[in-house]
């Protein structure tokens, strides 16, 4: 199967087969299961969620596609424009992937909480004893 790239402001709410639809405004992309199912499966695009590239041969979309809360368990990855399957995951698994996950967000979240900290009106009120 393969899955083509369309650029959009804001998600239609009936989605075409094969097609991953991206709104880099809201930092979203989103695409019907490549199992069949009918499933809408939404990715949120950013530093530590999915990443995606736009390729001549098409879109790639990383980490992989698991679909763990829905019936069909699907789980591929979408590697310029083709989908490829993955295995299936125990729950343990899951459970340990979702954990990572968490903690990569938490770290990213810390991050860019730090650089608010260290920006100019912070270094500014901190230079006049208003700030730690």
């Amino acid at each position: 199967m393969r899955i083509e790239l369309k650029h959009v402001e804001h998600m239609p709410s009936r989605l075409d087969p094969g097609i991953l639809y991206v709104s880099l405004e809201f930092g979203t992309a989103q695409h019907l299961c490549a199992c069949g199912c009918g499933s809408k499966v939404r990715t949120p695009l950013g530093t530590a969620e999915w990443q995606l590239q736009e390729t001549p041969r098409g879109p790639t979309l990383s980490p992989s596609i698991g679909n763990w809360q829905k019936p069909c368990r699907s789980h591929y990855w979408i590697l310029q424009g083709e989908v490829r399957w993955a295995e299936d995951w125990s729950e343990a698994k899951v459970a340990a992937g979702r954990a990572r996950d968490h903690g990569r967000l938490e770290e990213h979240m810390a991050g860019e909480a730090g650089k608010r900290r260290g920006g100019f009106w912070h270094r500014l009120l901190r230079l006049f004893g208003f700030s730690n």
